[in-house]
């Protein structure tokens, strides 16, 4: 018999097993991975009574969707090979599937855990809801239905709302690395919150929402995020890590934004606990005038020194003089009360009304450009704002509007 060296022997086995094992499915139990710097995993597949060396090049490693654990049981698909340095042979896996669990399911619990060992789920991450939402930024297919649902209830619910939609695809190959790219986009935009949406489907149809790179993104974002994606049942690793989660997408537009009919109505009950207020100041003002006037007339010179008129004619002038002085000091104080809590509704109103964007905004005796009409001045002495009332023969007073201030002294003062 004719001798052959080690290397044709292999060559000859390597050939052999290679056209009669083109495809095989192996099940058992993984034993030893071993995750290579090249991408390339190794490991072997046993049972109990035998094993096999396998190795899955890092092109097929790449689209596993889990990670390869020892003791995890598993059915292999690949062609059987050999090593031929070694003399070794081998399975060249192509793709693994989980015994008894789906590959996904796996995936979703594996990353999850892991996420949740990193931190990624801590209540103390999470960051507070804005109070008010001016300016949304919207990651989703421009496409969907999702959208439309989102952008009918914002019309019905808060049409002033500003947004700004990140068109992305929302699943396949490419869709986690879109939605990852739009996260860190939407990031730098200056938003009040990031809304990652889609559609209800499949555990595959959402996996782009299970993906590690969208929980980073969503992670390690400065602004307020929330995950809506799927139906109310579907739940998906953003959920977890997003800092609000909502069931669906019309869910989020809810959670975050106010009703304006809501508001209006609170609105209302505001100006009527306001006018209400005003009124019981007014009347309470009104009782104290109507005192003064009763102590005025109890304290009248003429019932208790009728004997004594002309004596009582100079002491019931000063005492017409204090009185009359008081009351218009006392009138004056109402009226300025007054006009100071009109301006406080009005400026309260006004900006309420600003944030609706459906009112005028208040208060013209508050435009600055009303204070430069032609005739408009300010009077002021000693540093304060006076009336014209409150001028006398031979003060000195300053006349002022925005753009020019004179000094005058009172040569006269007469009523019209």
């Amino acid at each position: 018999m004719q001798s052959i060296s080690v290397s044709t022997l292999n060559d000859q086995i390597k050939s052999l097993l290679e056209t009669t094992f083109l495809q095989v499915a192996v099940e058992g139990e993984i034993s030893r991975p071993t995750y290579h710097g090249s991408g390339h995993v190794y490991f072997s597949i046993k049972d109990e009574n035998a094993q096999v060396k396998a190795v899955m090049f890092r092109g097929n490693a790449a689209r596993l969707k889990f990670r390869l654990e020892d003791g995890m049981k598993v059915v292999l698909f690949g062609a059987v090979t050999l090593y031929k340095p070694r003399g070794e042979y081998q399975i060249n896996v192509s793709h693994v599937e989980v015994a008894g669990e789906g590959n996904l399911a796996l995936a979703f619990k594996q990353l999850k855990e892991k996420l949740s060992s990193a931190g990624f789920f801590n209540p103390e991450h999470k960051k507070p809801q804005p109070t008010s939402i001016h300016h949304l930024a919207l990651i989703t297919s421009g496409t969907g239905a999702a959208l439309q649902d989102m952008l009918r209830l914002v019309s019905k619910r808060w049409p002033m709302l500003k947004i700004t939609l990140i068109d992305v695809l929302v699943q396949g190959e490419q869709a986690s690395m879109q939605i990852t790219n739009a996260i860190r986009h939407a990031d730098t935009l200056d938003v009040d919150a990031i809304v990652v949406s889609r559609g209800g489907g499949s555990i595959e149809d959402l996996w782009a929402f299970n993906e590690e790179n969208v929980a980073t993104a969503l992670f390690h974002a400065q602004t307020f995020t929330v995950s809506a994606v799927g139906h109310e049942i579907d739940w998906v690793i953003s959920d977890y890590v997003a800092d609000l989660r909502a069931a669906t997408p019309t869910a989020a537009m809810e959670l975050l934004l106010p009703d304006q009919w809501e508001i209006q109505q609170s609105m209302d009950g505001i100006r009527d606990q306001l006018n209400r207020r005003m009124q019981q100041i007014l009347q309470h003002s009104q009782q104290n005038i109507t005192a003064l006037k009763e102590r005025f007339a109890n304290y009248s010179i003429e019932n208790k020194f009728a004997s004594f008129a002309k004596d009582i004619e100079g002491m019931k002038l000063r005492m017409n003089q204090f009185f009359e002085q008081k009351l218009h000091k006392e009138q004056i104080r109402v009226q300025e009360m007054t006009m100071q809590l009109n301006r406080g509704m009005e400026m309260n109103l006004a900006r309420k009304e600003q944030s609706l964007k459906v009112l005028q905004q208040g208060f013209i005796q508050a435009d600055p450009a009303k204070k430069d009409a032609k005739g408009i001045v300010e009077l002021s002495k000693d540093g304060k704002r006076i009336s014209i009332e409150d001028i006398e023969v031979g003060n000195r007073v300053k006349v002022a509007n925005s753009k020019v201030v004179a000094e005058v002294e009172v040569k006269s003062k007469r009523e019209i």
